[in-house]
């Protein structure tokens, strides 16, 4: 039976810049400085993302010396695709044996 799909990680994921650091974080863990460069963001700008990023636990982090590596952890995106996956099976069931409810 379908789950309800993570609406608040829906949201956190929707942000275009948040997009693209997950992006860039999934080829490679990287510091705030490789995020300015990579994406052209104010500093200030781009901590406030990874710091909702880091929250809904999407990426995690690793101290390095005076730096902070950011890493994307893969477990709620999958769950999120699996999820996604259940709603689009769902629908395609409710298609095939055509289901509607009657109006009034």
């Amino acid at each position: 039976m379908l789950t309800s799909v993570d609406t608040d990680l829906i949201r956190v994921l929707a942000d275009p810049l948040r997009m693209k650091i997950v992006n860039l974080l999934a080829c490679e863990t990287l510091c705030t400085t490789h995020l300015v460069e990579e994406t052209g963001a104010r500093q200030t700008n781009l901590s406030n993302h990874l710091r909702v990023l880091r929250e809904s636990g999407v990426v995690e982090t690793e101290p390095c010396g005076r730096f902070t590596y950011y890493r994307l952890r893969p477990d709620p995106i999958a769950t999120l695709a699996g999820q996604f996956t259940e709603l689009a099976e769902t629908a395609r069931a409710t298609a095939a044996a055509d289901i509607k409810r009657a109006c009034p």
